[in-house]
Order: C-alpha cells, then sequence, then structure tokens
C-alpha cells in the first residue's frame, strides 16, 4: 500500500511540475518563432540569430533557427515548412528582400505575423514590422569618418577613391549609398574627391549578395586598371568581408603599410576588429547584434501579445506597397582611438579574442 501511495504521489509531482511550466515552452504557452537567417558565411549572421535565440529561450519560447546559406530558394523552402510547423511567428533576414513574396502571402494567409530583420521585406503587406540599424544613417557615418580623416572641408589635397556597395537586391544597401552619398558627393564635384574608375553611382558599385570574392577582384582590377602609377587613397567599403578582399587584393599589389589606403567596413567582425588594430582596416561600423535582437524580441512579445512594439520611425521605410513601422539602432564607428571602450568595455569582445 506504501508503494502505491508513493507511486500516486510521484505521478500528481510530475504532472504538478508540469501545469506549473517545467519547461521555457510551457510557461508562454508553447509558442514558437521562427527566425529565418541568410547565410553563416558572414559572422555578425551567426551572432544575430544566437543572440535572437538565446534571448527569447531565456524568455521561455520555442525557436526554431535556420539559416539558407545565401540560397533564395532554400529560404523559401525553410519558411514554407515554418509556416507548415504553424510557428507563431516569423522573423525573416531576406537573402533578396523582394523574392519572398508568395511565401510572405502564404504566412499571413495562414493568420502568422511577419517581422523584417535588419533587411526590409519588399513588395508585400504581410509584414508588421521591422528591426534594423539606421541604414542611412551607416553610410553617413562612413561617409563622416571619411571626410573627418581626410579633412575634406579644408584640405588642399585630392584624394583617389573608390567605392564598394552591398548587394542590389537588399534595400539596406541602397540606403547606406544615398547615406554615404550624402556626404562625399560634394567634395567628388569639387574634386578634392577623384574617383579614376568613374563608378560612384548605386548600380556601378553595388556587389550581388555582398560577395567579398567579386570585391576583390573588383579592386585587383581597378589596381591594375588605373592605379599602376598612383597609390589608391581610399576604399569606402560597405561591409567588412569588402574590406577583407581589398586588402587582399592591396598586399597582391604589392602595398604596404606605409602607403596603405583608408577602408572602410561595416558590422566590426572579429577579423575586422583584429585588422583595424594592426592598421590594415581603417575603420569599421559597430553594430551591437544583442541590442538589435532585444529589440527583435520586443516586436515579437508585442505581436504574440497583441501590444503595441517600441517603435521609433514610421515613414522611412515604404517597401513600395506599405510604410513599415520600424525601429531603427544608432550605428557607431569604431577605430584604433576607441575599439578598446567600445568593443572590449561594452563586452562585445574579450580582449584575449581580439589579441588572438
Amino acid at each position: 500500500m506504501k508503494k502505491i501511495i508513493a507511486l500516486v504521489l510521484a505521478v500528481m509531482m510530475v504532472l504538478s511540475l508540469a501545469a506549473c511550466g517545467g519547461n521555457g515552452g510551457a510557461q508562454k504557452g508553447g509558442k514558437t518563432v521562427g527566425i529565418a537567417m541568410p547565410t553563416q558565411s558572414s559572422e555578425r549572421w551567426i551572432k544575430d540569430g544566437g543572440n535572437m535565440k538565446a534571448q527569447l529561450e531565456e524568455k521561455g519560447y520555442n525557436v526554431v533557427l535556420q539559416y539558407a546559406e545565401d540560397d533564395v530558394q532554400a529560404q523559401v523552402s525553410q519558411i514554407e515548412n515554418m509556416i507548415s510547423q504553424k510557428v507563431d511567428v516569423l522573423v525573416i533576414a531576406a537573402i533578396d528582400s523582394g523574392a519572398l513574396t508568395g511565401v510572405e502571402a502564404q504566412a499571413k494567409q495562414a493568420g502568422i505575423p511577419i517581422i523584417a530583420y535588419d533587411r526590409l521585406l519588399m513588395d508585400t503587406d504581410a509584414v508588421s514590422y521591422y528591426a534594423s540599424f539606421d541604414n542611412e544613417g551607416v553610410g553617413r557615418a562612413i561617409g563622416e569618418y571619411i571626410e573627418k580623416a581626410k579633412d575634406l572641408a579644408n584640405t588642399t589635397e585630392t584624394y583617389t577613391i573608390e567605392f564598394f556597395m552591398g548587394s542590389p537586391d537588399d534595400n539596406n544597401a541602397v540606403l547606406l549609398h544615398r547615406g554615404l552619398m550624402k556626404v562625399l558627393q560634394p567634395y567628388l564635384d569639387n574634386g578634392t574627391l577623384v574617383c579614376k574608375t568613374g563608378r560612384t553611382s548605386f548600380e556601378d558599385t553595388c556587389i550581388l549578395r555582398w560577395s567579398q570574392e567579386t570585391a576583390q577582384q573588383w579592386c585587383e582590377n581597378y589596381l591594375s586598371g588605373f592605379y599602376a602609377d598612383e597609390d589608391l587613397d581610399i576604399c569606402a567599403t560597405a561591409f567588412d568581408g569588402f574590406a577583407y578582399g581589398c586588402r587582399s587584393a592591396l598586399e597582391g599589389a604589392g602595398y604596404t603599410l606605409e602607403n596603405w589606403p583608408l577602408i572602410t567596413g561595416q558590422d566590426a567582425e572579429l577579423m575586422a576588429s583584429k585588422n583595424i588594430i594592426a592598421g590594415y582596416q581603417t575603420m569599421s561600423i559597430y553594430k551591437d547584434t544583442r541590442l538589435l535582437a532585444e529589440k527583435c524580441v520586443g516586436m515579437i512579445e508585442a505581436v504574440l501579445n497583441g501590444t503595441e512594439p517600441e517603435i521609433n520611425d514610421t515613414t522611412t521605410y515604404n517597401n513600395n506597397v506599405i510604410t513599415v513601422p520600424s525601429y531603427l539602432c544608432t550605428p557607431v564607428a569604431v577605430d584604433q582611438s576607441n575599439y578598446e571602450e567600445l568593443l572590449i568595455g561594452g563586452g562585445y569582445y574579450t580582449a584575449e579574442e581580439l589579441a588572438g
């Protein structure tokens, strides 16, 4: 009899723990968040996905996180699978911002809200909110860094410059170029900056899928075709991966730290940060993915609870169908003068990681 009573009590205890939410998913009623990320080839997307997954699981949500490795059809299939799994909300960082309209319509029909992450989803009314950094502000920050570093407003010198901009299927890249040119176009117009290839428009400088290999090839061609007798002074790149490609091209052309150009970047990846410390990259745009993940998680919770998330922009991000309510985080330029304060002091990297 004692054994039977003990067994009954044990079963009751297990059932009680389950009812009280012994696991995180139960605490949120088993709500599941589907996260579609573009690729693991860039360190920043690994951080984005990992930060969001960790924050959501800590709050008790189930998370389906998938990377499509820059294959648009693979991303479509992954999202279709998430819809068939009946996730409660979708977070999409698109490979091609305009190529997902069909699957987005499926999600809308299934009653699954969509949050665009970092890259605005174009040509759809199925997106509820957008979480990103101020992408035009990223371009302005890069331009202002170049302007200040070369004292363009006051100098009597001329500087050569070439541009390596982001993917044509990414609306962020368009905005970044716009912000950059708002700062630098006057100096191109008055001859302080000279682009010997003549490639300054977005159409002439955009690089599909943010390809590091393409950036390296372009830079190699520019150096051999236009800079055989004159140094290139500035590589205005929109991404740390482009900066790596430019470094390889410059080293191949015989450049050393003695005549190394100013090289910009974006994302403050670990390798880029090491290159900044060593002098092979001048600056990068620091985008704390922990903060962006936090803001996106806030949007997710608001959507699931039927409340309004924190929004700070309701006018900028029109996707050709609707203007998407957005939260934009502020980008910060990082270089040799402030990397210890921002990256180490902010806990983004350890001193050991940067020294490794």
